[in-house]
């Protein structure tokens, strides 16, 4: 059994803030098929999951970073219902925190880089010190990107010199981007002609490094690789020089977590009949946030950010209930304070029509899946999205951009698709793709078709874990 050690800040159930978490907490399940045993480490929080575990200590270090010496712990939980290895690095002062990435004001946590750099560093030294062997490193997004570089250009880790690393963008748009005089007291010790790895812009640019030193770069969808490669604003030129070590995976979802059947978060499970499902569920929404019945539910889930296109769907709301379409929309998520007031203020203004819930919130995310008719994502740029592939697991048809990942599952429901397409991200389209939903709703014959034909798609981690294993095996000795 080959492996694979998985460096991440998000792993799902322990840590989650989006599609990065999932992935990390399924595609470990689904490795094994392949003979590949993977295990995961993330920082160690102060959410929620982190109080309701007890952990023990594997291991105890320290390393130097700036001008103090940083302690640590390696630690695992005393039960782990995980299904794989699955470690949290201490960090004291650092991680030790109740958010993985945000302070009470909305933004980054101002010392940033030097948390970054000290778990990365902190990993390595527990690989070192430890003489713990991975015949993978698999690394995912800024937060992990330095490693590469770490592992191949200093000489504190020049035993892990050699060892194929893999970096997976879940989203290119966060780049790890500090001025050198930021970060540079926290790197360890390189040689200086290898600065060059470590810049881009005269900054030191983390998503740019990894992918200048990992042995591949894949992103979680196709089309999103074939889209920042074609315009991914200044970084493009690097996209174009490492054409040939890059590649598209396209993320899957865990069937055993996300069977209406058997989900433990609804109050009303599949059993043959969708349509009372629907139904069931649709109802216990609609009593919920007390909106009035007989009206199909839109449902959103997500990050409030321009990524998702929340500023845009808001206003357009607004505009298609004043015009007197007849639905309703159930909302949950969190981020800009701007996006959630303007929520917040539609919620307000129709309350028998808007059910709003700013938080993130994973059984009601179940339960939103299982009661919405329609799922809408006007998302400017989607590197895959797991949500449209949850919504039709649950017989929920996805309204959804034509980019990324989207682009690769939703198809027109005119060419015998999947969902709505939203031809153009603007107000118009957005409330075109409504209106072409809202009308479909009527026909129930078509739409009790559409609900099995989507319900039945695989999506599952078994497929896209063996694309996985594949990258693997071509670089394991």
């Amino acid at each position: 059994m080959n492996n694979v050690l998985l460096i991440s800040s998000e792993c799902y159930p322990a840590a989650k803030a989006g599609g990065m978490g999932d992935v990390v907490g399924a595609l470990p399940i689904y490795l094994p098929q392949h003979s590949i045993e993977a295990s995961a480490i993330i920082p160690k929080y102060k959410t929620k999951w982190f109080a309701e575990n007890t952990f023990e200590i594997v291991y105890s270090g320290q390393f130097n970073i700036g001008n103090e010496i940083q302690s640590f712990t390696v630690e695992k939980p005393v039960k782990n219902k995980l299904k794989f290895p699955f470690y949290v690095l201490s960090l004291k002062g650092l991680f030790d925190r109740e958010s993985i990435y945000l302070a009470d004001d909305g933004r980054g946590f101002r010392d940033e880089p030097k948390r970054n750099i000290a778990f990365q560093i902190a990993v390595l030294e527990w690989l070192i010190q430890s003489n713990r062997r991975f015949d993978i490193i698999h690394v995912h997004d800024h937060m992990t990107g330095l490693i590469p570089f770490f592992m191949d250009y200093c000489p504190s880790y020049s035993k892990l010199k050699g060892t194929p690393t893999i970096f997976t963008i879940h989203n290119g748009s966060y780049r790890g981007e500090f001025a050198w005089n930021e970060v540079e007291e926290f790197l360890p010790e390189f040689d200086n002609e290898n600065r060059g790895l470590l810049d881009w812009d005269g900054k030191v640019n983390s998503l740019a490094t990894a992918i200048k030193c990992s042995w591949v770069v894949n992103t979680v969808s196709p089309s999103y690789m074939l889209e920042l490669i074609k315009d991914s604003g200044g970084i493009k030129r690097l996209y174009e020089s490492e054409l040939k070590k890059c590649t598209g995976v396209l993320n899957g979802i865990d069937n055993e977590l996300w069977d209406p059947r058997t989900d433990p978060y609804l109050s009303y499970n599949l059993e043959d009949n969708w349509t009372r499902f629907k139904s069931k569920n649709k109802s216990n929404i609609l009593t919920k946030y007390d909106l009035v019945s007989r009206r199909p539910v839109i449902g959103f889930i997500g990050r409030f950010a321009y990524q998702k296109g929340a500023d845009l769907l808001f206003d357009v709301i607004d505009l298609a209930l004043i015009s007197g379409m007849k639905f309703n929309v159930v909302v949950l998520g969190s981020g800009d304070k701007k996006i959630e007031s303007k929520l917040i203020d539609l919620a307000h203004k129709y309350p028998k029509y808007v059910g709003a819930e700013i938080a993130y919130n994973e059984e009601l995310a179940h339960q939103i899946y299982a009661g919405c008719d329609f799922l809408i994502m006007p998302s400017r740029f989607e590197p895959c999205g797991l949500n449209q592939l949850y919504a039709m697991r649950y017989g929920t048809v996805p309204i959804a951009s034509h980019v990324g990942g989207l682009k690769d599952t939703v198809l027109d429901i005119s060419k015998d698709g999947e969902g709505f397409v939203i031809d153009e991200l603007n107000e118009e389209g957005l409330v075109f793709a409504i209106e072409r939903a809202l009308t479909f709703y009527k026909d129930k014959k078509e739409l009790t078709k559409i609900i099995k034909r989507i319900s039945d798609l695989d999506y599952s981690w078994s497929y896209s874990s063996g694309k996985y294993a594949e990258l693997y095996f071509k670089h394991i000795k």
